[in-house]
């Protein structure tokens, strides 16, 4: 990739799931590999059944690991390299097996929270994991004393297995979505997060450490797939790396060996499975990357002989130009068969039996909080071009401006009492579009439903509905500890409820949290808000709950919508609250820097108009002081990001008065009207006065 890089699909084989492509063993040293792929439905001839979920390749240890394993549903199948079939294992697991791998005569399998191992097809382990299993590989060196599974778990945790007991976990920054073996016979572990981020740890038998790590500071997709290939060729292996935006990355060693991004290339759809090896031409190495919708794609490190000659045509090698002819030649056949089936359709469907069959498409989304913006990112991809697609909300939330986003979006009026509709949007696509990235934010306090009705370019006209849940606390983000010296508001719930119902009204109010109950007698999670940075615990168990944030508002809502639920199963609860009035000033002083930001932010764009006016008027801004003729430098900037933070002014003016509101309403006090005093206060804002204002009130 340090010479030239071609950039040639090989194939498309239909929709993929993550990490269902690899390259099996080659013959001979830089000999080319065969590829091996499977789609939600395989190419093998085999009896059709649930989609393709995950591939890997096994074999006798010490012979080319070249049978092929794939699991869909509950099953397990084994195939030869020239696709006959030697293997069926039926797992008998209630859910889907959603992660695999295959060690020898080992087979290890993960369906949502439960981990499976087997040996020779006969059950040896288990284990029920705290929350959902992404991903799972597995360790074996002459140091470790046996294979070490370990499982990427969504509760930003690495688990590492010692049969069927929990050795040790480890803190990742991120929901792990991939894991992946730096080296075959070695102790270090890839993981890939589902906000973007990197790392290598090494795994011990008591203990890991985290080599290093590497954030996503240009807000990148999130990790799909990870392999580790000497592309490069200095002899020590580079990462490759996939994203669900469709960003190719690779990652070289510098001399303090720290990874550093040597190479970059952007597909239009999602990454799904990626490998280093040599598949186009011998001697060649190549990044193979299987998307989405299966264009399987490569970029090699060949060097293109292409010159420029008279008139700045490009002349081709004969090898690349007969490649360019015979796609050429495909492509006009596909065009044909294309047309002939059109023709054909409108024609039965004119006739009075004719019955109009719905068409089946795929739909690839993601619904995630966003730690940096506190926003929500709602990414759709679809196998085939979307035409438009309608946003409705029940509740109150601002779209925001997403730079690679190219649709044009329009508003519809919408009442919001006799129909429950806060927004109605439209995007209509441009062609070819397969996939398309929203964001919007939410107000803590008001939840519901956010539906997305996708149609695609397809006939006849069919549509598909996807439901995304705003939650009462949609802002909050799981942690793994919080700070015990902030000032603290507590909140404590007694009733005759049990685990599992104080439990699923939790997973109600807040996001991240498991929707299965919890192991065990009680359970404690930690949370912090994205958009402040307050915090909240939570610890329950049968006929208890217990809350604690330094933000009372958040108390307060919870205090709400639990009363609500427990009152719908006709639960009578018992509840104390302990309001530390230190809380206030402590949260007022979280909001202030941000809230100074923003005044000074829609000053400065306020001034942008008259600035500009005296400019022209003037000829030049030399007379100006170096603040305003700043203001003018920077005026594109200052609008495109007031652009993208729509009303973020008004929610925290609306969050320091639910502030004030609550933190009276636990003293049985109606502060109501005296909000319009306090909107005064936040017009002339200074924080002394604020804090006056609320300590007087």
């Amino acid at each position: 990739l340090g010479v030239k890089v071609l950039l040639h699909s090989i194939s498309q084989v239909g929709v993929t799931s993550q990490k269902t492509m690899r390259l099996l063993p080659p013959l001979g040293k830089k000999a080319t590999q065969k590829v091996s792929f499977m789609s939600h439905t395989p190419v093998f001839k085999t009896l059709p059944g649930q989609k393709i979920a995950r591939m890997d390749l096994g074999g006798a240890a010490g012979t080319p690991q070249e049978k092929i394993f794939v699991c869909s549903g509950s099953q397990v199948r084994g195939f030869t390299k020239k696709g006959k079939q030697f293997l069926t294992f039926e797992a008998n697991l209630t859910e889907s097996i959603n992660a695999m791998h295959v060690s020898g005569a080992d087979l290890f399998v993960c369906a949502s929270y439960i981990y499976n191992h087997y040996c020779d097809c006969k059950d040896q382990d288990y284990y029920l994991s705290g929350d959902k299993i992404n991903d799972i590989t597995c360790l074996s060196t002459e140091n470790l004393t046996h294979l070490v599974p370990v499982l990427a778990c969504q509760d930003r945790v690495l688990r590492v297995l010692q049969r069927s007991e929990l050795a040790y976990d480890i803190e990742v920054p991120g929901p792990p979505s991939v894991l992946e073996l730096y080296k075959e016979q070695g102790e270090e572990i890839l993981f890939g997060t589902t906000d973007g981020k990197i790392g290598l740890v090494e795994i011990g038998e008591l203990s890991a450490a985290t080599k290093w790590e590497i954030d996503n500071d240009k807000k990148k997709g999130g990790i799909l797939c990870i392999d580790n290939y000497d592309i490069i060729g200095d002899g020590v292996n580079d990462i490759l790396v996939g994203r669900d935006d469709g960003t190719v990355e690779v990652y070289g060693f510098d001399s303090s060996n720290e990874p550093t991004l040597r190479f970059e290339h952007v597909l239009s759809e999602s990454v799904t499975s990626i490998q280093g090896g040599c598949v186009g031409k011998e001697s060649y190495d190549e990044v193979l990357t299987a998307t989405y919708t299966g264009w399987v794609t490569g970029l090699t490190t060949e060097p293109q002989k292409a010159e420029a000659g008279p008139g700045d045509e490009v002349r081709m090698s004969k090898e690349t130009q007969s490649k360019v002819e015979a796609l050429r030649a495909e492509l006009e056949q596909l065009q044909v068969k294309v047309l002939q089936g059109r023709e054909q359709y409108q024609q039965t469907s004119q006739s009075s039996t004719a019955v109009s069959a719905v068409p089946v498409f795929s739909i690839n989304d993601k619904f995630t909080l966003c730690q940096d913006d506190a926003s929500y990112s709602l990414t759709l991809e679809v196998q085939t071009a979307i035409d438009n697609l309608l946003l409705q909300s029940d509740v109150p939330i601002d779209l925001l401006d997403v730079d690679k986003n190219s649709a044009v979006v329009s508003f519809s009026e919408c009442d919001s009492e006799p129909n429950g509709n806060f927004l109605l949007a439209t995007y209509r696509c441009q062609a070819n579009t397969t996939r398309i990235e929203l964001k919007v934010r939410s107000i803590e306090g008001q939840y519901g439903t956010l539906q997305a009705y996708i149609t695609p370019r397809l006939q006849p006209k069919t549509c598909q509905v996807r439901q995304y849940q705003i939650k009462p606390l949609s802002l909050h983000q799981r942690t793994h500890s919080i700070d015990q010296e902030r000032p603290m508001n507590r909140l404590s719930l007694v009733g005759q409820f049990s685990f599992a119902e104080i439990h699923s009204w939790v997973v109600f109010c807040l996001p991240e949290v498991p929707e299965k109950t919890p192991a065990g007698e009680s359970i404690t999670f930690y949370f912090h808000n994205t958009f402040l940075g307050t915090q909240l615990e939570a610890t329950y168990c049968k006929g208890e709950g217990h809350f604690k944030s330094d933000n009372i508002s958040t108390i307060s809502i919870l205090s709400d919508v639990l009363s609500k639920e427990a009152t719908k199963k006709k639960i009578n609860l018992n509840i104390s609250y302990e309001i530390s009035d230190d809380s206030v000033s402590h949260t007022l002083n979280m909001i202030h820097p941000k809230l100074e930001y923003q005044l000074l932010l829609a000053r400065k764009v306020q001034l942008i108009d008259a600035l500009k006016e005296l400019q022209v008027h003037e000829g030049n801004a030399d007379f100006l002081i170096p603040e305003y003729r700043n203001i003018l430098d920077e005026s594109a900037n200052l609008l495109e990001e007031y652009k993208k933070q729509p009303a973020h002014l008004e929610r925290l003016y609306g969050m320091i008065t639910d502030l004030f509101i609550d933190k009276f309403k636990f003293k049985g006090q109606n502060v109501k009207t005296k909000v319009s005093s306090l909107l005064e206060i936040l017009d002339n804002y200074d924080l002394n006065s604020l804090l006056d204002f609320f300590n007087e009130a």
